[in-house]
């Protein structure tokens, strides 16, 4: 049996395989709501009956100034909880697990007219200047990342990640480049972070298990290396992580440091920070080939291999591969003829 099809556990969730859909924005909100469309519905449930094992909803943020852009999924309002169930619930009846990426971009939030940040930091000249969070409105911001977790819950997601990566709010707070704060969020460059990880479990199920994302390096010039994310992730373990989900980059453009952009250029990081604190990871980053994303598994020892680009040109990805790495993929009956 391949890897790949080989079912995973952790706490309650329960997987089919180890093929995770990499959250992905799609800007497709038809107005400013923040509220999922039929094209979420479609373009989420379309990868289940592909055969997906977890798939994570694409970065869905906590108040509507912490979006990317206006186009950007929310789920600051009870008023999101029904379009989120209702996509929740017809993956299920295909054998998928459903988690949703929680976050807020920071002083990446392009259509906000100010954008909020740790320190009034641009991203490049070019970029709005943000304005700093007050010490009381980071704190307030720890309640909004719990109350989008509530909502979560109650639309009947299987697990939560965090959006601590490529640059957004989370990831500017743990980040020297971007925080210069003299508060105990300066102070703790994990501090704003391990808050928001022990405010979402609290109203997470016991048996749920808490994803994050991270950026395990920075590629702009003096940007943090990787001891620094094994240091913050050990905190944030602590803190009730259960999953890191591990990818670089994104907080401004790149310097000397360049990504290498090439098939599995991530998963070292991946494997880095797995050893250095003796947790489960997802590895992502260009695996779309599925005799890469076996080897990935197996000779890397990762748990899950997350697939983006590849599940946007094949929403049966999944079943693809297994079928390419083994003879256990069968599809639904409705397309066993073909």
């Amino acid at each position: 049996m391949a890897h790949l099809y080989s079912p995973y556990t952790l706490k309650g969730l329960e997987l089919k395989n180890r093929v995770v859909m990499a959250p992905m924005c799609q800007y497709s909100v038809d107005a400013e709501d923040g509220i999922p469309t039929d094209w979420h519905f479609v373009h989420y449930v379309s990868r289940a009956v592909g055969g997906t094992g977890l798939i994570i909803i694409e970065m869905t943020d906590v108040e509507p100034d912490g979006r990317i852009s206006n186009r950007d999924l929310g789920l600051w309002s009870n008023e999101h909880i029904p379009a989120f169930k209702r996509i929740i619930t017809e993956a299920h009846k295909y054998g998928s697990k459903v988690g949703i990426q929680i976050a807020h971009a920071g002083r990446k939030a392009e259509d906000a007219e100010v954008p909020v940040a740790p320190s009034a930091i641009p991203v490049t000249p070019k970029w709005k200047t943000p304005r700093a969070l007050s010490t009381i409105e980071t704190e307030a911001m720890v309640t909004k990342f719990q109350d989008a977790a509530r909502r979560a819950v109650e639309a009947g997601v299987d697990t939560i990640e965090i959006h601590g990566a490529h640059g957004y709010l989370i990831h500017q707070f743990h980040s020297p480049l971007c925080n210069k704060r003299d508060d105990k969020y300066g102070q703790d460059y994990a501090a704003f972070g391990v808050e928001v990880i022990r405010a979402m479990k609290e109203v997470m199920p016991a048996d749920m298990p808490l994803i994050i994302r991270v950026s395990a390096v920075e590629y702009m010039d003096g940007g943090y290396d990787i001891d620094h994310m094994i240091e913050v992730c050990k905190k944030y373990k602590d803190a009730g992580v259960d999953l890191f989900h591990i990818s670089s980059g994104g907080e401004g453009p790149a310097g000397v440091r360049k990504p290498a952009n090439t098939p599995g250029y991530q998963v070292e990081f991946a494997r880095l920070i797995k050893q250095a604190i003796d947790a489960p990871v997802i590895a992502v980053g260009l695996l779309d080939l599925p005799k890469l994303a076996e080897e990935t598994l197996v000779d890397d020892e990762i748990e899950l291999v997350a697939i983006g680009r590849g599940m946007l040109r094949d929403p049966y990805w999944t079943l693809h591969a297994i079928q390419a790495t083994s003879d256990q993929g069968v599809p639904p009956r409705q397309y066993l003829r073909g």
